[in-house]
């Protein structure tokens, strides 16, 4: 069976719950300590061994594809005032991976924005990374998930033990069995009532890894609510064709896409910034004294 390589990050979302600041700036662009928030997913890509990626953006997101290009006017001004460090971390960017760029030009749903990338990605198994979700593991899930996809061939998902409130905010997977941290999912219900929910396992963060397969699947999904192709009812189908398995997340998870949640990740990925760090614990304890804070 073939490694997996490419992998595809959904990003054509407009970012509402940012505005105004996502008004003129790409959700995936707001900074989180010194980076954009997408190169962090970009870095667990790569440090699971991807090689390919591709994005999918809107008209309005062209500042994603300028970050990830190169900008010689800026690299050549940094060389000549003998600016090697912030150069170096420049000229980073572009090399980490092969990058590529399609534009979804109607919000027709996830499975639709996927589905997208099947000229692309051939016949070939792939990753799925969502942009919200911020996870610092040097890639370790990502590795894992593909290494289960490679030995059977299923959709591989990540999935997190969350309290009934919490999950019911994602998919629910009702689970045949669990071992080793890899469940075998027997079913996925999308936002259900708490009172119907069977386990406290969710579908987050959004991390995805799937076969050729699911692009015929996404084709044959009907559009629900608002023409929407969703992604969880093509995952269904694949239940009965290639068998669904789910690996348990043990790391952290930020979801950017929320106003605290990106906050705290500000703050955490500040105090362990290798620069920043140190100064940054004492300008902290200095606000929470002030504030009277215990």
């Amino acid at each position: 069976m073939a490694h997996v390589r490419k992998a595809v990050i959904p990003a054509a979302g407009l970012g509402t719950r940012f505005l105004p600041a996502t008004k003129s700036i790409p959700k995936e662009m707001l900074p989180i300590v010194d980076q954009p928030a997408i190169q962090y997913v970009i870095d667990e890509a790569v440090g699971a061994g991807i090689e390919d990626i591709l994005i999918i953006t809107a008209p309005s997101k062209k500042s994603l594809e300028d970050h990830f290009d190169r900008d010689f006017e800026l690299e050549s001004l940094l060389a000549s005032r003998g600016k090697d460090d912030l150069l170096a971390s420049v000229l980073e960017i572009p090399a980490k991976a092969k990058m590529y760029f399609t534009r979804q030009g109607q919000p027709l749903g996830l499975g639709h924005a996927i589905g997208m990338a099947a000229s692309w990605v051939g016949n070939e198994p792939f990753a799925v990374l969502l942009p919200d979700d911020i996870l610092v593991d040097g890639g370790d899930l990502l590795r894992r998930m593909i290494q289960v996809q490679v030995e059977t061939d299923a959709v591989v998902l990540a999935a997190g033990h969350y309290p009934l409130e919490e999950v019911i905010s994602y998919g629910v997977i009702d689970p045949l069995g669990i071992e080793d941290g890899i469940i075998d999912v027997g079913r996925i219900v999308e936002k259900p009532p708490i009172e119907e929910a069977t386990s406290n396992y969710g579908l987050a963060p959004g991390r995805y890894v799937f076969p050729a397969s699911i692009f015929d699947a996404i084709a044959q999904t009907a559009p629900g609510v608002g023409g929407e192709i969703q992604i969880t009812d093509a995952i269904a189908a694949m239940i009965e064709r290639t068998g669904v398995r789910a690996c348990l997340n043990e790391g952290r998870r930020y979801d950017a896409g929320q106003k605290l949640d990106y906050l705290r990740a500000t703050v955490e990925l500040a105090l362990e910034h290798p620069e920043l760090g140190a100064d940054f614990r004492k300008l902290l304890a200095t606000i929470v004294a002030e504030q009277g804070i215990t």
